[in-house]
């Protein structure tokens, strides 16, 4: 008995998402987003957590969005305690585009503060995102305990997620700025000249807050 053409082409693409090729699994992941299907759902979630290239999950994550997140979000949900970083990583990341703030119970402190560096920078994307109205203060009190944590691209991704939460840091980030730990302070002092001036060099903030840690002085408070 032949299969119908839909079912083939079901079969195709959801083959294709494992194939070795990546190109391969680059095109079935765009056929796969063009045409929503919500059989495609558990397999697009399974392979976001196991997927190599770069790429390919991006394009994975979009065919994510593509769909209901009604039909998205608890598959995705799920992957949040895997054992496995990149899954809980590449969830969070896939729940900030989708952008529905039903997803956010999910983002737990565990997740905030996750020992990976890569799903802790995905779980501060998704928070600011997907933040309910009024609970700002409450992100920004977690968040803050992050600073002074991990190289560049981590510091920098904390920043701008903390930035991204306005007014409110502002208590919180205070409080940092006279911490005990020196690179706490100066990630704390980099992060509001960043907030004061947005146009302004990571690199040159962060060297100009070592300079006034070194000082012991906040300077002037303009």
């Amino acid at each position: 008995m032949t299969m119908p053409e839909e079912d083939t082409r079901t079969v195709r693409a959801l083959r294709g998402l494992e194939n070795a090729d990546a190109s391969v699994r680059l095109r079935a992941a765009l056929a796969v987003g063009t045409t929503p299907d919500p059989r495609f759902v558990g397999k697009l979630v399974e392979r976001c957590a196991v997927e190599p290239e770069f790429h390919v999950r991006d394009m994975l994550t979009w065919a994510l969005t593509r769909h209901p997140s009604s039909t998205t979000i608890p598959g995705l949900v799920g992957e949040l305690g895997s054992e496995r970083a990149q899954a809980r990583s590449q969830a969070l990341h896939t729940l900030s585009k989708i952008g529905d703030r039903q997803a956010w119970p999910a983002i737990t402190r565990a997740l905030l503060t996750d020992a990976d560096d890569e799903v802790a920078r995905s779980a501060w994307r998704a928070a600011v995102v997907l933040v309910p109205d009024g609970e700002e203060t409450g992100l920004a009190g977690v968040l803050v305990t992050q600073l002074g944590r991990g190289e560049r691209e981590t510091r920098l991704s904390l920043s701008r997620a903390l930035i991204a939460l306005g007014e409110v840091i502002t208590p919180a980030l205070r409080g940092a700025t006279t911490d005990a730990d020196p690179r706490v302070r100066q990630h704390a002092i980099a992060t509001e000249q960043l907030w004061r001036d947005p146009d302004a060099r990571f690199e040159f903030a962060v060297e100009e807050a070592k300079r006034v840690v070194a000082l012991g002085t906040r300077g002037e408070e303009g």
